[in-house]
């Protein structure tokens, strides 16, 4: 049996790692065999790289130097983890992954979009996700619900407004541009009805499988 590939997006503060848990606890509920992961991270390579590219201390950061350490994060989780998770038939929800890299560093930074495909499609050998459920939040918002939680805010948290706005932006043309593929949610309601409607989302593709 095919895997199924999923993906979670949003801005900051969106609710990813609230939503996240209870997803994949739901799908085991059903009998799945679930990997959730997480980028950057998820393999112990990747994880040094997610320390060293979240670090707020690292102001001096280039944006090229940025988006080479994502994707050399991205590399090491896909071929380790990713394709031999859905090489054996399960389930692999990923808290961001390459359209987290369009938006923030496309369109957040200024990139050229090209030049980001050309190096995601190399890091990743092609591999796309099934589905791309998009949690909504206006920037404003979201910020201060990292703020009111207590999360350590890394490095991309600590960019101006206009920043985060251009990233919601981006999410939203990238969405447009791919309907089969995005699923968008607005993630300023209710923790059990974001969840009731990611459960939805997935009802489909996990017919199919």
């Amino acid at each position: 049996m095919a895997g199924l590939f999923v993906t979670l997006e949003g801005p900051e503060g969106s609710g990813k790692s609230t939503q996240l848990p209870l997803l994949v606890s739901w799908l085991s509920s059903l009998g799945y065999t679930v990997l959730h992961t997480r980028e950057p991270g998820g393999t112990c390579i990747s994880e040094r790289i997610r320390d060293l590219v979240h670090d707020p201390a690292h102001t001096e950061m280039n944006p090229r130097a940025e988006i080479l350490l994502y994707s050399a994060s991205r590399a090491q989780l896909v071929a380790e983890v990713v394709r031999p998770a859905l090489a054996a038939g399960q389930i692999v929800i990923c808290d961001r992954y390459f359209d987290s890299t369009y938006a923030y560093q496309g369109y957040g930074r200024g990139l050229s979009l090209e030049a980001l495909r050309y190096i995601t499609n190399f890091a990743t050998e092609g591999l796309k996700p099934d589905v791309t459920l998009y949690l909504d939040i206006d920037p404003e918002v979201g910020l201060q619900r990292r703020l009111k939680g207590g999360d350590e805010m890394n490095r991309l948290d600590c960019e101006a407004l206009a920043f985060h706005r251009r990233v919601r932006a981006g999410y939203m043309d990238l969405a447009s541009a791919e309907p089969e593929r995005w699923v968008c949610i607005d993630a300023d309601a209710a923790v059990a009805i974001v969840q009731e409607k990611l459960r939805a989302a997935l009802v489909p593709k996990l017919a199919a499988l």
